[in-house]
């Protein structure tokens, strides 16, 4: 399995960011073809104490990587690439992981 994680820093407006991320971006992406699960996490603290560097961990499974980019290039991936920017560019860090067994 191959997955694309989203890992977002702290929003200015936590509530602002969570309406839109639930009901908007979220739900476009998961219309993205080829998305087996996906998996959000809020992040509430580090093991050091304190609020962290982290809010929310989004985890997209997909079968391989031609799946995922197949699913980037249609147009549900181009949506939700676009709305993603849009609303947190400056706040997202990309990856792409291979599941170790």
């Amino acid at each position: 399995m191959i997955k694309m994680i989203a890992l977002y820093k702290h929003p200015e407006n936590k509530e602002a960011f969570d309406e839109h991320y639930f009901n908007v971006h979220g739900p476009i992406t998961e219309k993205i073809p080829g998305l087996r699960k996906m998996e959000v996490t809020k992040i509430i603290g580090s093991p050091m104490g304190g609020e962290g560097e982290y809010y929310l961990l989004c985890e997209m499974y997909y079968d391989d990587q031609e799946a995922l980019k197949q699913g980037m290039r249609s147009a549900e991936g181009k949506a939700s690439g676009k709305d993603l920017m849009g609303f947190a560019g400056e706040l997202v860090t990309l990856m792409i992981g291979e599941e170790v067994k």
